[in-house]
């Protein structure tokens, strides 16, 4: 069996007939069999947006050996060790999976509720304002990933391996075959409400604990060797700590720092959300209000401007809804989301500048003063509104000083309100974003109609923890931090990775 991989251009709305047609007319072949192994939209030139589709053909009629396939080893042997994983995100469930699967006795403990009661809660908050401390945007089973846009996609270079392994458990669970071979890879919150069951049912067959509503408050420690981990569930002994925090759980971070944990303050983002009506988007990118064949037009957008501070577009959500994301009850953060047809009246994207509190500040600054910073200034947000309604204003608005007195039509569900934006913000990041905004507003035709609200401050962690090159913690022997929270990762695909590593670090010293 002969197998060669092809480069094919075909119409946004092409049927499988048109594909086969195309590998037979290009190889001159009738009997084969096919695998989709990129598709990438080209957008370029808005009269011939098509879809580039790599494809791998197998067949008797040609010759050549297809590539090798490197996949992840995970070797399995009984083992009397126990490990500790704390945080069911991305980063800490593929920790706690790989662990289990290599044969570890592994407890998976998370500070939220099950995904179904998860939804329950966020439902509830959105129809009532009162906030669930364990069933909200941020905290729960599946981290804040399970109820966001779903991106897969990651600039992370060598995990290649862990790449394959996280997509592949993803697709066993129920995703769809595309995020397989899709540029740009996407779950939706539907799809993941549904996978993140599935893969709790997964790794509680294969012999993994699962604890919710059970937060870490504190570790036993003796001569950097962690014993214990002391929850609301009670103490649980281990061998082996796995933390995997995402990026808002503030208490943990403090008391990591106050049991000698070692973190450094980074740059990362803050900023706000930007939302449009959707075919605003779609005419920008496309041309019409709708392409055969594709969800929803995205754009990534980037600028130097004339401010201080780089500023960009991040997460963006096409056809989705902005949501508020606090991970507790006196801050105010919104966050964006989707589902997986991507077919909702609005789409949003956090608008950030990148920033370095040791500038910002002319001093060095602690990683528990950027805490507090940054804390401090999620409660400004909720102090001004009085509550979870998202402070606004036009996005012409921002750019020109002029604070909106009416109301507008969004996808937020806790209500807007009206404020000058960027007297909420730090003044070098509004007059960073104000010049981005700008800039943006050449680019894309009708972007300056649109409206910008809230704070957006989970981009990135602004404090990193500092670990050695087998993930442990400097100066403990077996205490780990992964994920978003360690400040070496972002977003699903890198954060899983991060986890994975971490595993078989813990693995191969076994």
């Amino acid at each position: 069996m002969g197998y060669r991989e092809i480069s094919l251009k075909l119409p946004t709305d092409y049927t499988e007939e048109q594909l086969r047609k195309k590998i037979e007319k290009k190889l001159k072949i009738k009997k084969f069999s096919y695998r989709i192994g990129r598709k990438s939209l080209d957008a370029r030139k808005k009269t011939d947006i098509y879809w580039q589709i790599l494809v791998s053909v197998s067949s008797k009629q040609i010759k050549g050996a297809p590539p090798a396939i490197s996949l992840l080893n995970i070797p399995y042997r009984k083992r009397t060790k126990k490990a500790v994983v704390v945080g069911s995100g991305p980063a800490g469930f593929f920790c706690a999976f790989v662990l289990q699967k290599a044969g570890f006795n592994t407890t998976l403990i998370e500070r939220g509720s099950d995904v179904k009661k998860r939804a329950e809660g966020i439902r509830e908050f959105e129809k009532t304002g009162l906030f669930n401390p364990v069933s909200n945007y941020v905290f729960g089973e599946g981290g804040a990933g399970t109820f966001s846009d779903g991106k897969l996609t990651s600039r992370s270079k060598h995990i290649s391996q862990e790449r394959k392994f996280i997509l592949s458990t993803y697709i066993n669970a129920g995703a769809p075959e595309e995020i397989g071979y899709m540029a740009r890879p996407h779950l939706g919150t539907d799809n993941l409400s549904k996978i993140v069951t599935r893969l709790r049912e997964d790794f509680l067959n294969i012999g993994g604990k699962i604890f919710f509503e059970t937060l870490m408050e504190d570790l036993k420690i003796d001569n950097q060797i962690v014993h214990e981990a002391i929850t609301t569930s009670g103490e649980i002994e281990a061998d082996e700590f796995i933390i995997a925090p995402g990026l808002s759980a503030y208490e943990t971070y403090r008391m990591l720092i106050k049991r000698g944990v070692k973190f450094r303050t980074k740059s990362f983002a803050i900023g706000c959300r930007v939302e449009h009506p959707q075919e605003i988007i779609n005419n920008a990118q496309w041309g019409q209000k709708s392409l055969p064949g594709v969800k929803a037009a995205e754009y990534h957008l980037t600028s130097k401007g004339n401010g201080n501070l780089p500023v960009y577009t991040f997460c963006m959500c096409p056809g989705g809804s902005i949501v508020p994301a606090s991970a507790y009850k006196n801050t105010n953060i919104v966050n964006g989301m989707s589902l997986y047809n991507r077919n909702g009246k609005f789409a949003n994207a956090a608008c950030v500048a990148g920033i370095n509190l040791d500038r910002l500040g002319a001093r060095q600054i602690a990683p528990l003063e950027a805490l507090d910073w940054l804390g401090n200034l999620e409660r400004r947000f909720y102090e001004y509104s009085g509550g979870f309604k998202a402070p606004f204003c036009g996005i012409k608005d921002f750019i020109n000083r002029e604070e909106m007195s009416s109301v507008v039509e969004s996808s937020y569900p806790l209500g807007l309100a009206p404020a000058a934006l960027w007297d909420l913000l730090p003044s070098e990041v509004s007059g960073s974003i104000r010049e981005g905004l700008k800039d943006f507003s050449r680019k894309i035709k009708g972007f300056e109609a649109g409206v910008i609200m809230g704070l957006d401050s989970k981009s990135s962690s602004p404090i990193q923890v500092l670990r050695e090159e087998n993930y442990l913690c400097a100066d403990f022997g077996n205490l780990y931090v992964a994920g978003e929270g360690s400040g070496y990762s972002g977003g699903i695909i890198s954060s899983a990775a991060d986890g994975i590593k971490a595993a078989m670090t813990i693995i191969g010293k076994d």
